[in-house]
């Protein structure tokens, strides 16, 4: 970008700004996806940081801008701000037959701070998580119980195998002293 961007904080404050938020905030003056290299060459430039200053950190600028919910890849190390793209949800967007992503004017929103625009999706989210966590429980439980259940019949099944066999042995001990005291009797008659 040979250009200059004019950011909508100062230059002191820009150069004391996280790179992630600079990254932010350089887009959101463009208004147009960057690719990595250049977006990495502006910060060098508001930050006055060198080229070896730069390859020190562009791994660690790169995995934030990645993990960071307000950057979207749109390209081939191209990356642009997610609030630009609306999620679509017909089958035409998903088909792939558009060639160019729709960027949405970014001008509206300029007033408004970052937690304002984003307040809904927040509350979304943790909405989701319960659902899933109460679910997950519901499915813990069940298990659990399913083996105890489980375990309660094999010791039952088991005691009751103990029981028989041991019925089993009384009977032969009663069958074998009823033999001796026949034997007894027909030795004293």
């Amino acid at each position: 970008m040979s250009s200059q961007i004019t950011l909508k904080v100062s230059q002191d404050v820009a150069k004391e700004m996280p790179m992630v938020d600079l990254a932010f905030n350089v887009l959101r003056a463009v208004n147009t996806p960057m690719y990595y290299r250049d977006l990495m060459q502006e910060i060098a430039k508001i930050k006055d940081i060198s080229d070896e200053q730069v390859m020190q950190v562009i791994a660690q600028v790169y995995t934030e801008i990645n993990i960071d919910g307000r950057f979207a890849c749109v390209g081939n190390n191209l990356w642009g701000l997610k609030r630009w793209y609306p999620v679509e949800r017909t089958e035409d967007a998903m088909g792939g037959n558009t060639k160019h992503p729709r960027i949405i004017n970014d001008e509206d929103d300029d007033d408004m701070d970052d937690e304002t625009l984003f307040a809904d999706e927040k509350d979304d989210d943790f909405d989701v998580v319960d659902d899933d966590t109460e679910a997950f429980d519901a499915d813990a439980d069940e298990v659990e119980d399913d083996a105890e259940e489980e375990i309660e019949e094999e010791l039952s099944d088991d005691l009751d195998d103990d029981l028989d066999d041991e019925d089993a042995a009384d009977d032969e001990d009663m069958d074998d002293e009823l033999d001796e005291e026949d034997d007894e009797d027909d030795d004293d008659k």
